[in-house]
């Protein structure tokens, strides 16, 4: 096993001890932006101001910061703005169902056209 190797296991050792005391998981900021769509900038301004807990840690590329994933996810639900994009993006993805919908309605209605006109044109040649 490579040092880069132990480094990262060290790492994700360490983690999971982390979530296993706090019986929370604690993850990377990039993490947590993932699985909460909060801006990392956002996430530093929380922990900056005492909104939640981080810890430094020794990542596998140097200090990495954690925090608490049910700490974000709460205090984002106490969020005015991320509430009204994550109803944009809600209220986007109901336009683009409905949109799909629409598209297929549409194809069929397109697919009886061309066979009635195929039946028309048979009709006529067999006249």
């Amino acid at each position: 096993m490579s040092d880069w190797d132990e480094r990262l296991s060290r790492w994700r050792d360490e983690l999971e001890l982390f979530a296993q005391l706090d019986e929370t998981p604690w993850v990377p900021l990039a993490e947590a932006e993932q699985e909460t769509g909060v801006s990392r900038s956002a996430l530093r301004a929380w922990y900056r101001n005492g909104e939640i807990e981080s810890r430094l840690v020794d990542g596998p590329n140097g200090p990495q910061r954690l925090v608490p994933l049910d700490a974000v996810v709460e205090r984002a639900s106490r969020s005015p703005r991320i509430q009204r994009r994550a109803e944009r993006e809600v209220s986007l993805e109901a336009q683009v169902t409905l949109l799909r919908h629409r598209v297929d309605q549409l194809e069929l209605r397109l697919a009886a056209l061309e066979k009635e006109k195929q039946e028309k044109e048979k009709q006529e040649k067999e006249k």
